[in-house]
C-alpha cells in the first residue's frame, strides 16, 4: 500500500499570530507593572503592617538616602526648609506634614527634618510607609 500525501507544505512564514502574541504581551506587561507613587524622587519607604492610604492636600517632605531634601516633589537645601515650610502651613492651615524617609536613612537626619518642620509650625505628622512586614 503506498499513502500519497496530496497537502503541501506551505513555504511561507505567516507573521500576523506572532505580531498578535506580541502585543498582547505588551499588553499584558504594561498593565502588570507596578506605577512608581513619586515619578521623581527615588525613595525606599519602610514596611509596615499598619498603613492607610494617603490624603491629597497634605505636605510632603522626602528624604532620599542621600540625605537630599524634597518639599512638595521641589528640592530645597535644609536651612531653606523651615522658611518654605512655613509659608505653606500658613496657606494650607490645619493640612499634616507627611514625612517620606528612606528606610536606610539614620534617625538622626528624620528627628532633624521633623524639628525643623515643628519649629515652622507644623502640628500634625505622618510617616509614609509601604504595606507588608
Amino acid at each position: 500500500m503506498n499513502f500519497e500525501t496530496k497537502h503541501k507544505r506551505i513555504a511561507q512564514f505567516n507573521t500576523i499570530s506572532l505580531t498578535d502574541i506580541v502585543l498582547l504581551l505588551l499588553i499584558f506587561f504594561l498593565l502588570s507593572s507596578t506605577f512608581v507613587i513619586q515619578p521623581g524622587i527615588k525613595v525606599k519607604l519602610p514596611k509596615a503592617a499598619s498603613t492607610q492610604a494617603e490624603e491629597r492636600g497634605n505636605i510632603y517632605v522626602t528624604i532620599t538616602s542621600d540625605e537630599r531634601i524634597f518639599l512638595n516633589d521641589e528640592r530645597v537645601a535644609e536651612g531653606e526648609l523651615g522658611a518654605k515650610l512655613r509659608v505653606l502651613l500658613a496657606a494650607e492651615g490645619d493640612k499634616a506634614v507627611v514625612i517620606r524617609g528612606d528606610k536606610d536613612l539614620t534617625l538622626e537626619k528624620t528627628i532633624s527634618i521633623v524639628d525643623i518642620a515643628k519649629l515652622a509650625g507644623a502640628e500634625k505628622f505622618v510617616i509614609a510607609t509601604q504595606p507588608g512586614l
